[in-house]
């Protein structure tokens, strides 16, 4: 185990949330420390966390919960690793509106030498530094619109919990909200060693989240974009998702030619078409495997799929896990099963 206990600032932003801040900030407490009834350990544990704002006094985060940051970023000139929290950013804000203050302190530590950590929406304040400019990234999967929109040169790997990446690969990036777990035990690994990790998450009880955050995406409709033919080829795909010519019977209903339809649902939705409508059928199948019994094959019929293997390919593409793991995953323990024979379409 290192010897030199390793300073960790957390900057804290008006927009994060408490539970993150306060996750990472005691795991990394603990993290090497002696405790009662385990093995390892030294007094004073492997690292010095420290909460850092933009200014002295009490910070108000967006729940209403109050938080003191220790440090001011002038009084930080240097640290070993900035470890980004969750910030929240609502459908009315921008990320334009973070602290420039804090997203400058930030970049000015990397170029001393720290090494980011960036967890769930902290992705977006890595991306606001420019440090992200031309590299990959992963973040919480319904941010995935926003960095289309603000960062388009930004390689966004959203079915990744951990990327690596940026100068030296001294840039790590969490994708879903409970990532920051992932973050500090890799944090932990590469500075106490893998036993101190597994230590840790066994008293902590956190997981690795293996199978990625695909099995958690949820379908994100763009529904706001303007273009009213596109809205209502949407709405059409909604009720209609399983039907077997459904390109062939959008373009129709489009009115375009198929290239300029192909290229305006893009532009609108992010999507191409044949990809928009797999992933709204693996959603449906999804809702299916979490809230019946009805058998694989049947839920892959349902949702618009004749032959059994290319749904199971298709569903473990999108999701990362086979349907029936998935359901084992997902299906809440003990609940009561309906007999759903049909996916819920919408109205």
């Amino acid at each position: 185990m290192s010897q030199k206990r390793v300073h960790v600032s957390i900057p804290v932003f008006p927009e994060c949330d408490p539970s993150i801040i306060y996750g990472v900030y005691d795991t990394l407490w603990a993290a090497g420390r002696i405790w009662d009834n385990m093995k390892g350990g030294t007094p004073n544990g492997l690292f010095v966390p420290r909460l850092v704002g933009a200014e002295n006094g009490p910070l108000e985060l967006i729940t209403g919960v109050r938080i003191f940051p220790q440090d001011t970023i002038t009084a930080v000139e240097k640290t070993d690793v900035v470890f980004i929290p969750n910030v929240l950013i609502g459908s009315s804000q921008t990320p334009r509106s973070l602290d420039r203050r804090m997203i400058d302190w930030i970049k000015r530590m990397h170029q001393r030498g720290a090494h980011l950590y960036a967890a769930c929406g902290g992705s977006i304040v890595l991306a606001e530094t420019g440090l992200l400019e031309g590299q990959e990234a992963t973040t919480h999967s319904t941010y995935a619109p926003l960095f289309r929109k603000y960062y388009p040169n930004v390689t966004l790997r959203i079915e990744r919990i951990l990327v690596q990446t940026g100068p030296a690969r001294s840039l790590y990036c969490g994708g879903g909200a409970s990532s920051w777990q992932d973050l500090a035990l890799l944090l932990v690994a590469k500075h106490g060693g893998t036993e101190e990790a597994i230590r840790m998450s066994k008293f902590f009880l956190y997981q690795w989240h293996r199978d990625g955050q695909l099995p958690y995406a949820s379908m994100i409709q763009n529904v706001n974009h303007g273009d009213a033919i596109i809205l209502h080829c949407q709405q059409w795909i909604a009720k209609h998702y399983d039907r077997q010519d459904i390109i062939a019977e959008l373009v129709r209903k489009s009115g375009l030619r198929k290239r300029s339809f192909d290229r305006r649902f893009r532009a609108a939705t992010g999507y191409s078409p044949l990809s928009y409508v797999q992933t709204l059928r693996v959603e449906e199948a999804k809702q299916l495997l979490e809230t019946s019994a009805v058998a694989v094959e049947q839920i892959g019929h349902d949702v618009g799929y004749e032959d059994a293997a290319s749904f199971r390919r298709l569903f473990r593409k999108l999701t990362g896990l086979a349907p029936g793991k998935y359901r084992r995953n997902f299906q809440p323990p003990g609940s009561v099963v309906g007999k759903v024979t049909a996916p819920r379409k919408s109205p």
